[in-house]
């Protein structure tokens, strides 16, 4: 795939997606960017959006989410998947942030997969996020790229892997956003498939 015929797709897709706010944006911090992204996780972006705000009036940062009592944290996040695992990871990845990093989330993708509740894709959605390069690999784009040609893997490493040797840099951080909108977009997989059909055709 050339990566001038990527950017004219990737430019096309875009038309097709919304400007709905994505759980990772909009938020007073980093560190609530972070643990935003954590809750997200096989989770609505509006479900979380509004259990985040609810969330960070009582602990908005991570020296006051690390001292929490995990019960009362269960009982605010309850609305979100895998809210019994989320709890103990956000308030262990604030230990963390507060005792190694000044309650600031590193701008580090290796130093960030250590932290409790974040992966690969956590990482990169948080790093892009914050004006650092990353590309998220979710199953919005997994299978947006697998459609377009972009990549023959299934495997999310492998397909950010050859995303990020198919765009620059500067690039990267469109990438998941536009994919995440447009499968939020287009629910129906007969219209997804039909846009991007035309989409392939692009060179």
């Amino acid at each position: 795939m050339d990566e001038n015929i990527a950017l004219k797709q990737l430019e096309e897709l875009k038309k097709y997606s919304g400007n709905m706010r994505l759980a990772a944006e909009k938020w007073d911090s980093e560190f609530q960017i972070l643990i935003s992204i954590i809750l997200s996780a096989r989770t609505l972006d509006e479900t979380t959006i509004k259990v985040g705000i609810k969330l960070f009036e009582k602990y908005p940062d991570a020296k006051s989410l690390a001292k929490a009592d995990i019960e009362e944290i269960k009982r605010i996040i309850n609305r979100i998947n895998f809210f019994e695992n989320k709890s103990k990871y956000i308030i262990e990845c604030s230990k963390i942030l507060e005792k190694e990093y000044n309650g600031i989330p590193p701008h580090d993708l290796d130093k960030l997969i250590q932290l409790s509740g974040v992966g690969r894709k956590t990482a990169n959605v948080f790093l892009s996020e914050v004006g650092s390069s990353g590309i998220g690999v979710d199953t919005h784009l997994s299978y947006v790229a697998q459609k377009l040609n972009w990549t023959i893997h299934k495997d999310p490493q492998k397909i950010e892997m050859d995303l990020k040797q198919l765009f620059s840099r500067e690039d990267w951080n469109k990438v998941n956003p536009i994919a995440v909108r447009f499968g939020k977009t287009h629910t129906s997989r007969i219209k997804k498939d039909k846009i991007l059909d035309e989409i392939k055709k692009i060179r």
